[in-house]
């Protein structure tokens, strides 16, 4: 089955041939299942563009296999529910847990076809920002988030994302993204004084994507200034990202405090995963299940212990962290199966105490200096235990190299450039 085909799932095989002749006269590639239980194989290998689904089947109704997609993250395709004999009560329960629409056997052809039409359009919209806002979790937080990305994206505006390294950052930027639309990142910061113009052409009625400008110099940073000058002229949308407190910007002397302030009328925070721990589970059923999907691993499953000792990590490294641990547990599951007793041991690498890990330490500090102490003795013991290796360091410490060389100078932690260069 390939992702363009239509799936079709119903019990009765007059049913199932019929909607197959139609939809195949109209030039859509189909796909075809009796029972549930088929119907998940074959969205277990591929996402299917559209799934015609039937609510009443012997081995297992429509609604029930609706939400088992929706808990693992594998509804993110349209599924119009199709029934002879549904009450109202049950379309209204399948469109809240994510239903496209709803057809009413014996369905018209005319019908039929606007409808599966239109939610095809819709799903390759909703796909674009499928990887955004959804793939940060579903609870209150991210709600309140999604609801306050939404009223600011219809503000053409500069938005700058703030929070913790790791917190997707790139995911919420993608939102303000709209399919056929240039998305430009620069490769280098030094562009942004180099060719600033260029980059605005390129991003011409687009988006321009700038990550972690916490990092940059000032001389970059005037050159950001000079752009912003510029940018209506263009219609670009520019979208920043910083992990670095804006507090110690507005107050370090390399750092013109105009960039802040130009950037600061509208401003997102994302909250660290710990903060909306509750999300973990769905979250690592997706990211699993994207691995699968893109034959990144081979697929296994997670059991419920798993889940819950996932959960019980405060994930310093956020999302990007989750991410990495995630696809270790993949790669080294047996059996076809994670288990707690496998993620208890990746777990304890985190966040294992050490001995002496509190010794001089001065808790009288004010909150920041002391964060930055520890933060310090915490990378330089990984870069101790791996020797120097920056590519297990980041592995350890579940950040992207990038991302952790930038944090390494921020907090003045020497490190080899000859290593990072033999390593890459």
């Amino acid at each position: 089955m390939r992702s363009s085909d239509i799936l079709i799932v119903d019990d009765e095989v007059g049913i199932r041939d019929l909607l197959s002749e139609i939809l195949q006269d109209e030039g859509y590639t189909v796909a075809l299942a009796e029972n549930a239980e088929v119907a998940k194989a074959l969205r277990n290998k591929v996402r299917p563009a559209l799934v015609l689904l039937d609510i009443w089947m012997p081995d297992c109704d429509g609604i029930t296999l609706l939400k088992e997609w929706d808990k693992a993250g594998q509804l993110n395709m349209p599924v119009v529910m199709m029934s002879g004999h549904a009450s109202i009560d049950t379309a209204v329960e399948a469109t809240k847990i994510g239903a496209a629409d709803f057809l009413e056997k014996p369905i018209a052809l005319q019908k039929l076809l606007t409808t599966v039409e239109r939610c095809l359009k819709y799903g390759e919209a909703r796909l674009n920002n499928q990887a955004t806002l959804e793939s940060l979790g579903k609870s209150e937080k991210i709600v309140e988030l999604s609801r306050q990305i939404e009223r600011i994206a219809k503000v053409k505006s500069p938005v700058l994302l703030t929070g913790e390294p790791g917190s997707g950052f790139e995911l919420v930027a993608r939102y303000f993204h709209q399919n056929n639309m240039p998305w430009v990142e620069p490769t280098k910061a030094e562009q942004l004084v180099d060719a600033p113009l260029e980059l605005l052409q390129k991003a011409n009625n687009g988006v321009l994507y700038l990550s972690e400008i916490g990092q940059y110099s000032r001389k970059i940073q005037q050159g950001l200034l000079f752009l912003l000058s510029k940018i209506d002229r263009y219609n670009v949308r520019l979208v920043c990202s910083c992990s670095r407190p804006l507090q110690e910007l507005l107050v370090d002397p390399n750092s013109d405090p105009r960039f802040i302030n130009a950037l600061s009328n509208v401003m997102v925070n994302i909250p660290p995963l710990r903060e909306h721990i509750e999300d973990v589970p769905l979250l690592a059923e997706r990211i699993l299940n994207e691995l699968i999907e893109n034959k990144q691993v081979k697929p296994v499953k997670i059991d419920e212990l798993a889940l819950e000792l996932l959960c019980q990590h405060d994930w310093p490294g956020n999302i990007d962290q989750l991410k990495n641990v995630i696809k270790s547990l993949a790669l080294t599951a047996e059996g076809g199966v994670i288990t707690a007793s496998q993620v208890g041991n990746v777990i304890n690498l985190f966040s294992q105490a050490k001995p002496g890990i509190a010794e001089g330490f001065d808790f009288n500090l004010p909150l920041r200096e002391l964060r930055e102490q520890l933060e310090k003795r915490y990378f330089e013991y990984h870069i101790a235990q791996e020797r120097g290796n920056m590519s297990k360091v980041a592995l350890q410490v579940g950040l992207e190299r990038t991302h952790l060389y930038r944090k390494l100078k921020q907090l003045g932690i020497q490190f080899s450039r000859r290593q990072m260069k033999a390593q890459k």
